[in-house]
């Protein structure tokens, strides 16, 4: 009898996650009532986000209780449907989190079309972090021809979008990334003009992303924050933007650590806004227009860097935190039968 597989949060991380933190458990198949359907999850979508949904702080949405599944998008296939909106067979973008089998009332769910996309695209450059790329550069960013846009974890699932997305809007882009092969591949395979790898930079990074950067920076989409934000704040131009979007360097921080002299951003009249693009999903009308057809036109690019079974979800999560993946994270928890 097919049993549903779940990854519990055990414990609360006291800095970074360990295994320690994380459950797998076997629990019986849902059942579906009047109104709901039962998906079987084929991708899980792994993103820095979780990490502040493991902790007791107060954040901008609710954190998951001890013994509950860890949260998270995904993409499933419909198995058993008691709703009259979705059939059995049909394939569905929802928020199932860390499990095989969920249940669904479809009231945030949407159906996917196979034959338009790769439905793995679903959680990235077609889905969270392919509009978060699109609200944070475009209305927080508001790149003009000719202007610098440098980003942070460039070739992540969102940086590697905002760059591109700058390309196409005429800017030049310098990418800050950690490790040779991924500035290669942000420069040689999406267009990017520059790429600084901050690990081999050490202290030299200011100086690297300077001779990247000559004319300074008008735009700057952070995702990392630390050592990288230090280099970058000093090099914003006057009225430069900068789309906070993410600071991965720190979310296993137990406590905020001294920063950057941040006098620089009234000195110099700079726009720092912060971002949930949660809260903008019912604004996305210029995403569909834009990106979806750039995306099949090859004018944007994306890699998914993929790990099998979700029992490997919490090792492959830590080391999501510390950089190691290269492109979109996901987890395979079965079969696509749409993938050759």
């Amino acid at each position: 009898m097919a049993t549903n597989r779940r990854v519990l949060l055990k414990s609360r991380p006291q800095g970074e996650p360990t295994l320690d933190n994380f459950e797998v458990v076997e629990a019986p198949l849902p059942e579906p009532k009047e109104g709901e359907y039962l998906s079987r999850t084929i991708w899980l979508s792994l993103d820095p986000y979780m990490r502040g949904r493991m902790s007791e702080a107060r954040g901008y949405a609710s954190n998951v209780n001890l013994g509950d599944p860890m949260v998270g998008g995904t993409v499933g296939q419909v198995v058993k449907s008691r709703n009259g909106r979705f059939k059995e067979g049909d394939f569905v973008v929802e928020a199932s989190g860390w499990q095989s089998h969920a249940v669904s009332d479809g009231g945030m769910s949407m159906k996917l079309d196979p034959a338009q996309a790769p439905l793995s695209a679903a959680l990235s450059v077609l889905g969270m972090p392919g509009m978060t790329a699109w609200w944070g550069l475009m209305q927080i960013g508001k790149p003009k021809a000719g202007e610098t846009v440098a980003v942070s974890a460039a070739s992540g699932a969102v940086g590697s979008v905002v760059g591109q997305l700058a390309k196409l809007h005429g800017c030049r882009v310098v990418g800050i990334a950690g490790g040779k092969d991924k500035c290669d591949y942000v420069v040689n395979e999406l267009g990017f003009d520059a790429c600084v790898d901050y690990r081999a930079a050490g202290a030299n990074l200011f100086s690297e992303l300077r001779a990247a950067a000559p004319k300074g920076i008008d735009v700057y989409f952070e995702n990392v924050g630390g050592a990288v934000q230090a280099a970058v704040l000093p090099q914003l131009n006057d009225f430069a933007r900068v789309p906070l979007c993410g600071l991965i360097s720190q979310y296993n921080e137990m406590q905020m650590n001294p920063g950057p002299d941040w006098r620089l951003l009234l000195v110099r009249r700079i726009t720092v806004t912060g971002f949930i693009v949660s809260d903008h999903f019912h604004q996305m009308e210029g995403f569909w227009k834009e990106v979806p057809a750039a995306v099949k036109a090859g004018k944007i690019k994306y890699r998914e860097d993929i790990v099998q079974g979700l029992e490997n979800a919490p090792q492959t999560f830590i080391g999501l935190l510390k950089g190691k993946n290269f492109g979109k994270l996901l987890v395979q928890v079965s079969d696509d039968p749409t993938r050759k």
